[in-house]
């Protein structure tokens, strides 16, 4: 089993939404999906909770209390972490993740803490001896604008270059009201927005 944690100190930052796109995709591949919510508002288990019938499974577990159990058949485990992390906390989640995933989204507030969080996580041991690798996901991204810009800049400055950015779009939102994700779709209007994700699944199934 892949553990992949999708994570930001900083809440708002998309991260359930690229927990439950990854969730999808890599459902719709073939794999034996779990997605575990370890965040109190239980937003990706709600979106799990609609999901019609006749789409790829993703097991849904709550994880926001005490219970961190997995089914034995899991191929890929996505966690999506609560926001206002402390160190205890993230040291909990950061345990036997392959990849963790760090969403930030392009203000100056976020960008910020964002910083500052990828240097804390770089201070933990399965990170330093690379057991897990650790990836920035530009969220809510908009194309030429100074914001991006700035983002950039600091990622760059920080070693920490987006490995993918995801453009702010509707049909996010549009498709996770029916317990649906961007995998789950095959409109060729979407394309281009599956396009985006390619990087990292790419890192993913490297």
């Amino acid at each position: 089993m892949k553990t992949i944690l999708v994570t930001n100190r900083k809440g708002g930052c998309g991260k359930t939404m690229a927990a439950i796109t990854l969730a999808a995709a890599l459902s719709e591949g073939g794999w034996r999906v779990a997605l575990a919510d370890a965040d109190p508002q239980g937003s990706a288990l709600k979106w799990a909770a609609r999901r019609p019938k006749g789409v790829a499974k993703v097991k849904a577990l709550d994880w926001s209390g005490a219970s961190l159990k997995i089914p034995k058949s899991t191929d890929w485990l996505i966690v999506d972490s609560p926001g206002g992390l402390g160190r205890a906390e993230t040291g909990d989640l950061v345990a036997e993740t392959k990849v963790i995933l760090m969403a930030v989204m392009p203000s100056v507030f976020d960008a910020g803490a964002a910083a500052t969080f990828h240097e804390d996580l770089g201070r933990f041991k399965r990170v330093r001896k690379g057991k897990a690798g650790v990836a920035v996901l530009a969220n809510r991204v908009r194309p030429r604008t100074r914001a991006l810009a700035r983002l950039r800049a600091l990622l760059d400055e920080i070693g920490a270059p987006p490995l993918a950015e995801i453009s702010e779009r509707s049909v996010y939102d549009d498709l996770a009201v029916e317990g649906l994700a961007l995998f789950d779709s095959r409109l060729k209007t979407h394309a281009g927005a599956r396009a985006q994700w390619r990087p990292v699944l790419e890192m993913l199934l490297a």
